[in-house]
């Protein structure tokens, strides 16, 4: 036997898991690889086919176009083969495909039609007599699955074609897609419903189009563009591909608006570029670019092989989805102090751009996608978005792969962790200690509804963070003139303004001091409710979860946050710190108010006169009352002063009781 006889044991091996990966992509729905890896696989088997051309057989991946359709549908053969495309992965593949056209045609140069690939499923609409008699999608090329009773609710495909001058038969080629808003959106209202939600807009489109039932197809955010057709009968064809798609778009169908006729090559690969660029900011998700020649003649002048025609060639983008091992599993703590597993990753080029680290979101993401350190994952990257990992091979799992849980204590200031309730989230207890939260607590202490501190912004709260002149709340009031006037764009004369607004804000009220301290769940009325039941910091600090969900409008989650809060050192010594540098207010007279306004709703417009609208507020909420900022059916009171807006016309219209500042202070007492 001579060498050239012996059979080739990888190619044997490279069709069975080529097989293996078209079943679960096609008929599955649930592909293990990315496609990247998929394009590896076949351009491996397709150079020792070329090595070895006497062992190439019938059934080969490469002599196919794609895999048999799904038994629980019905079978379609199409009137003309839904070939695939060649792909090029470089410009240097891109030259070289032009120059066999060129030598093939005997030309200098040829125009193409360019348009976008868009990463969804092809399908085959075949009308009769103007109107749509059935839809199906590639299949092995030949026959593929009946879809009519779900391409028929989407929107994008006309029933009945425009106009009169279509052939008598018309098999039109094209993209089923779903848009990335709406791909979103399902997800997210999937995941709360606690269903299953998609890997990628390109599997959300399979598997809508492929299900049995066509009202949950109705609900998908399909869409579709035209790029082609088949079989053609009782009409004469346009000379061109574009011609062609002007010609679709006239009888009702819809085309890419991105489509462009290019005069040569080098325009092509400007064309490409140029996508590459604006890929992030399209409304669908593309993996390349196709090229045609556009003259149609050309086009069957120069035929097809056995998979794919030689007039048309798919420059594909550079892959953003890559296997990958995870290293470790880290915790980041975010600016609120939540808890977020990252991946570390083996480096790998995903896209262009080394991707070392991937979003695992939370513990339940991680518990549902099952990730442990030692897998191979695959990890997306998409634009400017965060990498994430999308896909476990488990079958490569190793023997000592490793669960991951999360920390007891946060890995940037110690305090406790907690998972509140049901929350996904687990979250450092330190908010006024704890470093990675510094700025969003420093912020919040500062607002015009908390401390107001006046002149203290988001820039100068940077500048102090990142000099370490501030860490808590407390070392605001330890700022000196020299410390302030060496900071960036702070003159002598603002200097001294900051520190009189800080000096200021010393005095306050108990529920603005609750309010100013952040604690989760805890809004302006929260505080009121609880300055108003307890008098005194040092009672709310020691109130237990049982007396706390006594109160109004405060329920289990409330009660839990406010007493993980307070039970947390770092927050208490941080409270001591403040009260020493004189941040104190009247705890007494929060006592002596009686809630002769409970249960009603109040909602203020205009400008008061002897009141702020805040002032009035906090008196309002002293005695029991809801102050809304809307106007409803259920407001029991508008209170109007100088130069009201809209709510005024509100009230009127919905028959509210209307009072001035006057009888506003009436019902103050």
């Amino acid at each position: 036997m001579s060498a050239r006889q012996i059979r080739h044991p990888r190619i044997a091996a490279l069709r069975r898991e080529l097989d293996e990966h078209n079943y679960r992509y096609y008929v599955l729905d649930n592909p293990v690889i990315p496609d990247a890896e998929y394009d590896r696989l076949f351009r491996e088997l397709q150079d020792l086919e070329r090595q070895f051309p006497e062992q190439i057989t019938p059934d080969s991946p490469t002599q196919r176009v794609g895999a048999a359709p799904a038994s629980a549908l019905a079978t379609v053969v199409h009137h003309q083969a839904m070939l695939s495309l060649d792909n090029a992965f470089s410009e240097q593949q891109v030259v070289a495909f032009d120059r066999r056209i060129c030598e093939a045609l005997e030309v200098d140069s040829v125009v193409y039609s360019a348009e976008p690939k868009l990463d969804g499923l092809a399908v085959n609409l075949m009308y009769q007599q103007g109107r749509l008699v059935c839809a199906a999608t590639r299949g092995d090329g030949q026959r593929g699955e009946d879809i009519t009773h779900n391409i028929r609710t989407i929107h994008s495909v006309p029933l009945r074609l425009r106009g009169t001058d279509w052939p008598q038969q018309l098999e039109v080629r094209g993209e089923v897609f779903m848009p990335k808003a709406g791909f979103a959106a399902f997800n997210r209202q999937a995941q709360a419903q606690d269903e299953r939600v998609f890997a990628n807009p390109r599997n959300a489109a399979a598997g809508s189009l492929r299900q049995l039932d066509p009202e949950i197809t109705r609900q998908r955010p399909l869409d579709v563009f035209c790029y082609g057709v088949g079989a053609y009968g009782g009409a004469a064809l346009p000379d061109s591909h574009s011609a062609l798609l002007m010609q679709l778009r006239d009888w009702g169908l819809k085309i890419c608006p991105e489509r462009q006729q290019l005069a040569n090559i080098e325009q092509c690969l400007a064309y490409y570029r140029d996508l590459l660029q604006r890929r992030d900011a399209l409304a669908y998700e593309i993996d390349g670019v196709v090229y045609k020649v556009d003259r149609l003649a050309w086009q069957r002048h120069l035929g097809h092989v056995a998979r794919a025609p030689r007039w048309a060639l798919a420059h594909k983008f550079p892959a953003q989805e890559k296997l990958t091992t995870v290293r470790a599993i880290e915790v980041q703590v975010g600016r609120t102090g939540a808890l977020t597993p990252v991946a570390r990753l083996e480096p790998v080029d995903v896209g262009g751009v080394t991707v070392t680290n991937a979003t695992l979101h939370n513990l339940d993401e991680i518990r549902r996608k099952d990730v442990r350190v030692g897998d191979t994952v695959t990890v997306r990257r998409a634009g400017d978005v965060i990498p994430e990992i999308v896909a476990v091979l488990s079958e490569r799992r190793p023997a000592d792969s490793r669960l991951f849980t999360m920390p007891d204590h946060c890995p940037v200031c110690g305090s406790e962790v907690r998972r509140i309730d049901d929350e996904a989230v687990f979250r450092c207890m330190g908010g006024l200690f704890c470093a990675a939260q510094r700025r969003q607590a420093l912020s919040h202490f500062v607002s015009r509804r908390a401390l107001d501190i006046e002149g203290v912004g988001a820039k100068l709260i940077e500048q102090l963070v990142a000099g370490d002149w501030v860490r808590s709340p407390a070392d605001l009031y330890r700022l000196d003139l020299a410390t302030l006037t060496g900071l960036e764009r702070m003159g002598e004369k603002s200097a001294t303004k900051v520190l009189a607004a800080i000096a200021a804000s010393k005095p306050t009220t108990l529920a603005r001091f609750l309010y100013a301290l952040g604690i989760r769940e805890v809004g302006e009325t929260t505080a009121q409710t609880l300055a108003n039941a307890f008098g005194t910091l040092e009672a709310i600090m020691h109130a237990d979860e049982a007396t706390l969900q006594a109160l109004p409008d405060i329920g289990p989650k409330v009660a839990q946050q406010v007493r993980a809060f307070f039970a947390e050192a770092h927050n208490r010594e941080v409270i001591e710190q403040l009260q020493a540098v004189g941040v104190q207010w009247p705890e007494h007279q929060t006592q002596t108010l009686e809630p002769t306004l409970k249960g009603q709703t109040f909602v203020l417009t205009g400008t008061l006169d002897t009141l702020s609208r805040d002032q009035a507020k906090a008196r309002l909420q002293a005695l029991g009352a809801k102050v809304s900022s809307s106007v409803s059916k259920k407001t029991d009171y508008v209170v109007v002063g100088a130069n009201p807006g809209s709510k005024l016309t509100q009230a009127q219209s919905l028959g509210v009781q209307i009072i001035d500042e006057a009888q506003l202070l009436r019902l103050l007492g």
